[in-house]
């Protein structure tokens, strides 16, 4: 009998990891417009001076006139007074964007100094700020912003160092909340257990990863900055004339809104573009930057 061999041919076993296409985050249009509506805002409060818009305290032609698109100055109306509204919004962009941008950046400073040792001492330290914090917290924002103003002579001084007392407790908090959730991290015990002091452990080890969160908290915080500053003008506390601010444009055109809507609606629509755009960008920031929501 004879035997048959049958030649077996090999298949090949092809065992490579499949391609996996990589998952890409949304883009999200109204993130992109709202760090353009930004970008021009910030551009042309800068280049207010160099921009072909005639002064803001000079008429450019007859008061209340409505928008028209022949001439730059008169594209957004006149005011009560003739001067050119769209050269108001530009200058008084460069007093909320001042005001908010200032007083959120030292808020954030002193309240980061205090917050970062209450949650990296604890006990008496820490019950300290904690009562601190509460007490500010406490007091009514309204009217410490109305009592400064009436004690203070109302200016951009008055207004960032009530802003700024205004906005220190919450970044106290922040910053407490987001020590403590890095405290007893793997790494910090490390630092600690390597002869690391609390100096090198705060502004080392435990600084780099709070300033994500409290950098994408504080675009939310310019932008009620921005509306506080803007209540504050409106009732006549803010900035003095003939220097224009939002606020006080929208106060200035409350009284002619039936015939003349645009001397109220266009500085609201401003304000309500850049509040919007701020908490559009401190919630992409805080997506993309805070390590805590990550990990």
């Amino acid at each position: 009998m004879t035997q048959s061999v049958t030649d077996a041919t090999p298949v090949a076993n092809d065992t490579a990891d499949p391609a996996v296409p990589k998952v890409r985050a949304p883009r999200s249009v109204v993130v992109y417009l709202s760090y353009g509506w930004l970008t021009v805002v910030l551009a042309a409060a800068l280049l207010a001076g160099v921009l072909p818009l005639a002064s803001y305290s000079i008429p450019v032609g007859p008061p209340r006139q409505a928008p028209e698109f022949g001439s730059l100055d008169l594209l957004l109306g006149t005011d009560s007074q003739g001067r050119s509204v769209l050269s108001r919004c530009v200058y008084g962009a460069q007093v909320s964007l001042v005001v908010g941008a200032a007083a959120g950046v030292v808020g954030a400073a002193l309240g980061t100094v205090l917050g970062m040792p209450a949650g990296y001492f604890g006990r008496r330290f820490d019950s300290v700020v904690r009562l601190v914090a509460d007490t500010m917290l406490a007091f009514p924002p309204l009217i410490l912003l109305l009592a400064l103003s009436s004690i203070l002579t109302p200016s951009v001084r008055t207004l960032l160092a009530g802003l700024t007392l205004l906005i220190i407790p919450s970044f106290i908090r922040l910053s407490r909340a987001t020590t403590l959730s890095w405290v007893a991290r793997d790494f910090v015990l490390a630092a600690r257990n390597m002869g690391a002091g609390h100096r090198r452990v705060l502004t080392r080890e435990l600084l780099p990863n709070v300033l994500p969160t409290l950098g994408a908290y504080l675009p939310v915080v310019m932008a009620a900055l921005i509306v506080a500053e803007g209540s504050l003008s409106f009732l006549g506390l803010g900035i003095p004339p003939p220097r224009p601010s939002w606020g006080g444009m929208i106060a200035e055109g409350k009284d002619t809104i039936a015939d003349s809507p645009h001397m109220v609606f266009v500085p609201s629509l401003v304000i309500f573009l850049t509040v919007f755009a701020l908490n559009q960008t401190g919630d992409h920031l805080r997506h993309r930057f805070d390590r805590a929501l990550r990990d």
